[in-house]
């Protein structure tokens, strides 16, 4: 199955582009993914994962939806599915 990975701000950079497409087996979850992605690229390298979950202040949507509100880590992705990992947000008004 073809899933289209998006990174945002400092992942983007670690990763070096915005848009990267994947083929997938049947059945790869959301943690799947995650782990492998944390493998490929240094700059990813414990960003994501954290004691087998999502890392605090972590988002990543499927298709638009967080996560955390479907299955966690064990969300199963679908051909076409988009899978958007945005870092932690930091910054405001001082």
């Amino acid at each position: 199955m073809n899933v289209e990975l998006r990174f945002f701000a400092t992942f983007r950079q670690a990763v070096g582009t915005k848009v990267v497409e994947r083929e997938y087996d049947d059945g790869t979850t959301v943690g799947d993914v995650l782990r492998e992605l944390e493998a490929e690229y240094d700059g990813l390298d414990g960003q994501l994962v954290e004691n087998g979950g999502l890392r605090p202040h972590i988002n990543v949507l499927k298709s638009g939806r967080e996560v955390l509100h479907l299955d966690g880590m064990e969300t199963e992705l679908a051909d076409g599915d988009s899978l958007s990992i945005f870092p932690p947000v930091a910054g405001g008004r001082r």
